[in-house]
C-alpha cells in the first residue's frame, strides 16, 4: 500500500514522503490517526504540485539550517550540576540541560533535536559527545562537558 505521509513518522519518512507499508499498518493505524493518506493518483498529483510551490521555501529553510550547522559544529558545552565527592550527579544530565546550556550560549535548539550519543543517561562528571539534528540530514556534532557547581 502507498501513502502519503502528512507528517514525520519515526523509522518510516518524513512529512510529503510517499512510501509503501504493509496494508494493515497503513489501513489501521497510519491513516485512523490521521498520520497519512492514501497515494492515489489524484492524491498524487496535488502532492506533486504541492511540492513544486514548497521547494524554494524548502532551499531557505535547508540553508539556515546549513548555517546553524555549521555554527554549532565542534563547540563545547558546558554543563554544571550538583556533584558527590566521587564525581558522580546527583540525578542526571539530559538534553532538556544541554538545550538551556545552548540557549544560554544564544543557539536555540530543540531539544527533541539533541541526542546524547552512547549514553542513556549521564551520570558522571566528562565530557559527552552529542548530535544535533538540524534538519532531515544536516547533524552537528558538540561536545557536552558536565562539570561540577562551585
Amino acid at each position: 500500500m502507498e501513502i502519503i505521509l502528512k507528517q514525520d513518522v519515526v523509522n518510516l519518512g518524513h512529512k510529503d514522503d510517499i512510501v509503501t507499508v504493509k496494508d494493515g499498518y497503513g489501513a489501521n493505524y497510519l491513516i485512523p490517526q490521521g498520520m497519512a493518506i492514501m497515494a492515489t493518483p489524484t492524491a498524487k498529483k496535488i502532492h506533486a504540485e504541492n511540492m513544486k510551490q514548497r521547494a524554494h521555501k524548502e532551499a531557505k529553510i535547508r540553508e539556515d539550517a546549513t548555517t546553524l550547522a555549521n555554527k554549532l559544529e565542534g563547540l563545547t558545552v558546558k554543563v554544571a550540576t550538583k556533584v558527590s565527592q566521587t564525581g558522580k550527579i546527583f540525578g542526571s544530565i539530559n538534553n532538556i540541560q544541554v538545550a538551556d546550556a545552548l540557549l544560554a550560549m544564544g543557539h536555540e535548539v530543540d531539544r527533541k533535536n539533541i541526542s546524547i550519543t552512547g549514553e542513556d543517561n549521564v551520570k558522571q562528571v566528562g565530557v559527552y559527545d552529542a548530535v544535533i539534528k538540524c534538519y532531515r540530514d544536516i547533524k552537528a556534532n558538540i561536545k557536552i562537558e558536565v562539570v561540577g557547581e562551585e
